[in-house]
């Protein structure tokens, strides 16, 4: 039964983790924001996925490059420097030893407002900063069985509806493209772009392989991703043809390979889209993805922030 890509093994330690709002640690069940609060009210907010391993928190520099491009372009404010933001997460993460197996949503809204309404100077006090650390690993059937995909009807928007650009609070077109593929029993879905284009999938980039070739989407309907540019360097790197570039579905049926990438679970195949096994027009190929995903688990212990 389809239950998603980002199913996780229950770990009881995540009872007593304390939480980070603001700057004060609280457990799980004190950790609360107001109902006036931006993200809330209007989904008025930008977050990070961030991984924890081995010591260290993976691509850092990326993503805090991707959370103030976020902010600068919904005007906002977040307080906080570079070393501050990142202070506040090492200090969260001290303050529960975690070093490892750890998957981190940092969280940041336009703050309080006087009354529910979108204007954001409606907004009193300053942005509200959450930290939430959890042990978090996916679950090993994800990786050794993949997952399946559902094309939805909900197409990616291009900037002038919602700049797919900005990870926003305001999740509402990848909601809808996730209940449509849940409801056709599929673990996730996959996206097109307005001109009927593959684009991404609703919580994960999407890759495909074809002759020894990676492709994946051109990138103007997607979130800048930074699992999807890690693995595009290392294919690079290492001499493999990696391909930013449009491809329809007839692509996709007929490739030897498929995978998604996330900070959460790295590099998952897909094994197949809309009932179509993915790999079955020439099965004696050699498969690409263990190499890549070998790639992609170097790169994170060559850059991965060590923890203070």
């Amino acid at each position: 039964m389809a239950t998603g890509t980002h199913e996780y093994e229950d770990d009881p330690r995540n009872a007593e983790i304390l939480i980070s709002v603001n700057g004060e640690l609280l457990p799980r069940d004190k950790a609360v924001v107001s109902v006036f609060d931006s993200g809330f009210v209007l989904g008025d907010g930008i977050w990070e996925g961030l991984r924890v391993t081995d010591g260290g928190i993976a691509f850092l520099d990326e993503h805090l490059d991707r959370l103030f491009e976020g902010a600068a372009a919904l005007d906002m404010d977040i307080g906080l420097d570079r070393a501050g933001l990142t202070a506040r997460v090492m200090e969260c993460l001290a303050a529960n030893d975690m070093r490892d197996g750890v998957h981190v949503r940092l969280m940041i809204t336009r703050g309080v407002k006087r009354t529910p309404y979108q204007d954001p100077r409606m907004t009193i006090g300053a942005p509200t900063i959450v930290v939430i650390p959890e042990y978090k690993n996916p679950k090993p059937e994800i990786a050794s069985e993949g997952v399946t995909l559902f094309t939805v009807h909900v197409r990616r928007t291009g900037p002038a509806e919602q700049d797919q650009k900005i990870n926003s609070h305001s999740k509402l077109n990848c909601i809808l493209a996730c209940i449509q593929a849940a409801k056709a029993g599929a673990d996730e879905g996959l996206m097109l772009d307005p001109a009927g284009f593959v684009a991404t999938c609703n919580s994960t980039h999407f890759f495909i392989v074809r002759n020894g070739e990676v492709w994946t989407s051109t990138g103007d309907y997607c979130l800048g991703g930074v699992t999807r540019g890690q693995v595009l360097k290392a294919a690079r790197e290492a001499g493999i043809a990696a391909h930013e570039r449009r491809f329809s579905l007839t692509d996709v049926y007929g490739a030897d390979e498929a995978f998604i990438t996330g900070t959460f679970a790295g590099l998952v195949p897909v094994r197949s889209v809309d009932g179509r096994t993915i790999g079955a027009l020439h099965p004696e190929r050699p498969k690409l993805l263990p190499r890549l995903t070998q790639l992609y688990r170097e790169r994170i212990r060559s850059f991965a922030t060590p923890l203070s």
